[in-house]
């Protein structure tokens, strides 16, 4: 089975960017390319920041999840680096508790149930 070992954003701002993920989330700079791109890792997975060469292709991505020890513990980090911290999903959501932003308005999921069984908290949708 293939893995996923990368995700890969455009931007308008690569160093804004890696920041915020370097901040908010306590991922490390890999690389940075010549051409402005940034590259990151939380040990595991790699996210890959590319310059959005403005060729009619948009910023961004739809949305990934990252799976974290405790949930409440990076909200505060987000709050204590000045990031719109991560608000709680409702309970009809099948994994993630939480949903973020990055400023470039990417979402992505936090959670600490993890992706492969239902959170414990779901409720049924009406």
């Amino acid at each position: 089975m293939a893995k996923i070992r990368h995700i890969v954003f455009n931007t308008t701002d690569p160093e804004r960017l890696a920041k915020f993920y370097v901040e908010a989330l306590g991922l490390t700079v890999t690389h940075r390319a010549r051409n402005g791109g940034v590259s990151l890792t939380d040990g595991y997975l790699n996210l890959s920041i590319h310059a959005n060469k403005m060729d009619g292709k948009p910023s961004g991505f739809n949305h990934f999840g990252f799976v974290v020890d405790d949930a409440e513990e990076v909200v505060e980090t987000f709050k204590a680096t000045g990031h719109r911290p991560p608000e709680k999903r409702p309970g009809d959501r099948h994994y993630a508790e939480y949903r973020a932003m990055d400023p470039d308005g990417n979402n992505f999921d936090l959670s600490e149930n993890g992706y492969d069984t239902l959170r414990p908290d779901r409720v049924a949708p009406k």
